[in-house]
């Protein structure tokens, strides 16, 4: 056994300040311990048992580590021009607060917080080399504080409206736990649209009344799935089944069922071959630079996700040459799609052109309320009228398409959503409606209007609402009639402006029924995004997560997120101008940004 004596001396010294300094090393591997070399910039200094001067190539050479080897606390010596002094109590517990906020906005993982990396960052960021990151506890308790201020706060908000609609939506996490999404809308009395998260709750059970809003939920908004669609019925709320989620039905049974499915299949292998082989990639992409194309890869279509059939065809019809062209120069089983093939690819990107303009409608989050839905469809219905020129499979896709969406359409509220449309000035005389049934909204919210007026009590109940109450509902409209304005002329409309426009000849009481119908919104896509963050939060790196905490996070980053949209330079909020012009009285909102 070898003397304990001869490993000590076989282990190489330490060098001096804790290692900031190496010994240099002899030809022979001998250790000289007269010079050292510094391990920031590998200068040769020499050693003679004093730290002076090691110290003083630190602090000169490198103010941040010098300060840390000084054996000097911070705030305990004279500072030079290049240091500064360690953080003070206040700027630490900002700093604590910001990293608490940043774990919540952005979905970081708590244990973030023990990262060395981390460390090293901020000692840098605030050149103080004592700071160390706040702990585990410590940030648990500031996004607890956090989101009980944040919560008090859209508590406040939801106290001082009149009504509010929900949305809400399933989602199940990798751990295989169903949680249930729900979002609260409301528009206040400057006319802006609020949107944010309520809960996500693991349980089935009801948590509305904490939020002291179930008196004055009016509707809530789901998927078309059937255990939505039941849990649905067995609320006393209005159900709005999302017309999104209907549209993309209407699509998949018209895409099976009209002859482009085997043309779809064809294209998804082709895709497949490419995007599944980084050798097939680099290839496309040399054939697409001799071309002179933008390289670019192709898009493979996911059942879920909204548009991706559309894109995938049209990057396929843009490289159709390019495809061809690698191909060529493969040995492949790939059975190549015919010219009237991509005839049909051209073809059916025409058809999916509207869907995806009227989801790009439907999933805004600035305007996705439900006045837009009866415009849409009629939007669709012009669109998709079969023409001469169609071919048969064309015409097939189209009859599908109308008669799916007319059976679907069956099962919506139609009654809300004509009564939505109405209140909203961007949809004029109700176009979007046949001119049987739009004598029927004008009455009825005419009707609402006589409820709630304060001279009801001096009329009798023979006398019925005064035609004028529902004069005043279609004032402000030009003369234009039916045959000079086309239908899908609304959808543009809405496009072109986005703030909520609603008029008013009764005042406060149709801006009332204006603001209860209005914020119902047309699909369940806020509910979609909220758990495109929930996705984030529940990974497979922390799959235990409770669902209290889940709830936290999730809320607290929509929350925060929240105010970031609220600061930026959108067109989302409108103002209430009462004007008079030719006897008509109306209360126009335009936008203040």
């Amino acid at each position: 056994m070898a003397d304990t004596s001869e490993m000590e001396e076989s282990e190489e010294p330490v060098g001096p300040l804790d290692g900031q300094f190496e010994y240099k090393k002899n030809k022979d591997g001998t250790v000289d311990k007269h010079v050292v070399f510094c391990s920031h910039c590998r200068n040769d200094i020499s050693f003679h048992r004093s730290t002076s001067s090691l110290k003083y190539h630190l602090n000169t050479k490198h103010s941040f580590v010098g300060a840390s080897t000084s054996g000097v606390m911070p705030g305990m010596r004279q500072t030079t021009l290049t240091e500064r002094r360690a953080l003070s109590k206040s700027t630490s517990e900002k700093l604590t607060d910001t990293i608490a906020r940043w774990i919540a906005k952005d979905c970081r993982p708590i244990n973030i917080v023990e990262d060395t990396g981390l460390a090293e960052v901020l000692k840098v960021a605030t050149l103080d080399a004592f700071y160390k990151p706040p702990s585990r506890g410590t940030v648990m308790t500031k996004i607890n504080e956090l989101y009980d201020a944040k919560k008090k706060t859209k508590e406040e908000d939801l106290a001082s409206v009149e009504y509010v609609a929900l949305t809400g939506d399933h989602w199940t996490s990798v751990s295989n736990n169903n949680y249930l999404g729900v979002t609260v809308h409301h528009i206040t009395e400057t006319w802006e649209l609020k949107s944010f998260a309520l809960t996500v709750m693991k349980t089935e059970e009801r948590h509305f009344a904490e939020w002291k809003i179930e008196g004055k939920i009016l509707t809530i908004g789901t998927n078309s799935a059937c255990n939505m669609t039941a849990a649905a019925k067995l609320l006393s709320y209005e159900h709005m089944p999302c017309i999104a989620h209907m549209l993309k039905r209407s699509i998949n049974v018209s895409l099976s069922d009209s002859g482009f499915a085997n043309v779809l299949a064809k294209c998804r292998k082709i895709v497949s071959h490419f995007r599944h082989s980084a050798a097939n990639t680099m290839e496309l992409q040399a054939q697409q630079v001799a071309l002179g194309q933008q390289q670019e890869p192709l898009i493979q279509d996911v059942p879920t996700r909204w548009n991706s059939t559309l894109e995938m065809i049209k990057r396929l019809n843009c490289n159709q040459a390019t495809i061809k062209a690698t191909l060529d120069q493969q040995h492949h089983k790939l059975v190549m799609l015919t010219p009237p093939e991509w005839d049909k690819l051209q073809r059916l990107s025409t058809l999916l052109e509207p869907w995806r303009y009227v989801t790009e409608i439907l999933g805004g989050e600035a305007y996705i309320s439900c006045s837009v839905v009866l415009p849409a469809l009629c939007h669709l219905r012009q669109v998709m009228k079969v023409s001469e020129e169609d071919p048969a499979y064309v015409v097939r896709f189209k009859t599908i398409f109308m008669e799916d969406l007319a059976s679907r359409q069956e099962n919506t509220n139609n009654v809300w959503l004509k009564l939505a449309t109405e209140p909203d000035r961007r949809f004029k005389d109700l176009k979007s409606l046949p001119k049987s049934e739009r004598e029927e909204v004008w009455t009825s919210l005419g009707g609402m209007l006589y409820e709630q007026s304060p001279r009801r009590s001096l009329l009798t109940s023979q006398d019925g609402p005064p035609r004028k109450k529902t004069h005043l509902l279609q004032m402000g409209s030009d003369s234009e009639s039916d045959e000079e304005v086309q239908p899908d002329r609304d959808i543009h409309r809405y496009r072109a402006q986005p703030s909520i426009t609603a008029h008013s000849g009764a005042h406060d009481r149709l801006a009332l029924l204006a603001r209860k119908y209005l914020a119902t919104l047309a699909s369940t896509v806020p509910c979609k995004r909220l758990f495109s963050v929930a996705g984030h939060i529940v990974q497979k790196i922390r799959p235990a997560l409770h669902s209290e905490n889940v709830n936290q996070l999730v809320c607290l980053s929509n929350w925060l997120k929240d105010e970031v949209k609220g600061k930026r330079a959108t067109c989302n909020c409108v103002k209430v101008e009462l004007f008079v012009q030719k006897e008509k009285h109306s209360i126009h909102l335009s936008c203040i940004c």
